[in-house]
């Protein structure tokens, strides 16, 4: 019950996530309530999730930014690898779907890092710049309309402290990238 990032073979599939996946109960109990739900394509794979948390826990990082929370997978993932101090600032327009990611957030006891704000993700980014937090951010994931992605990096590159990292999710959706 995933979605898959790169086509391989099912068994193939299998097997990476039976040996690799460690995944959090609670992250578990998200991602199969997020598979119940019409707009699950959404939501990253739990692989995706996992990657971010060692990359997260690589850089050491402790301030971060979401673009695009949907059902609070991702954010969810990353509160779990910061420190207690850490925190993120997770950008949706849906208080819908984020309603579903606060009720996990608080479940796995990570709430109180998550600094939800509800709005356009770039007037919320440009925000956090005209606030003076230009290059504190240690870590960024953009998955939220892929139509401002350009927009979403350009931002993010001024909030990123030099070293940190910017993660996007869907750039090598369906091959494209490969056609120019």
């Amino acid at each position: 019950m995933s979605n898959r990032t790169i086509a391989i073979t099912e068994s193939i599939y299998k097997y990476l996530c039976d040996h690799s996946l460690r995944e959090d109960k609670v992250l578990v109990d998200l991602r199969n309530y997020t598979f119940s739900m019409e707009e699950r394509a959404m939501q990253i794979a739990p692989e995706q999730g996992q990657f971010m948390q060692m990359l997260v826990k690589l850089i050491r990082a402790k301030n971060t930014l979401e673009i695009g929370v949907f059902t609070g997978y991702s954010s969810l993932a990353i509160a779990l690898e910061l420190p207690e101090d850490g925190r993120i600032v997770a950008c949706d327009v849906n208080p819908q779907y984020t309603s579903v990611a606060e009720k996990y957030w608080v479940s796995a006891g990570v709430r109180k890092k998550i600094d939800l704000r509800i709005g356009p993700a770039k007037d919320t980014l440009l925000e956090l710049i005209n606030d003076g937090l230009t290059g504190t951010f240690d870590f960024a994931f953009i998955d939220a309309d892929k139509i401002n992605y350009d927009h979403y990096y350009e931002l993010c590159l001024e909030l990123i402290r030099p070293g940190g990292l910017i993660t996007i999710d869907n750039v090598l959706w369906g091959g494209s990238v490969s056609d120019d």
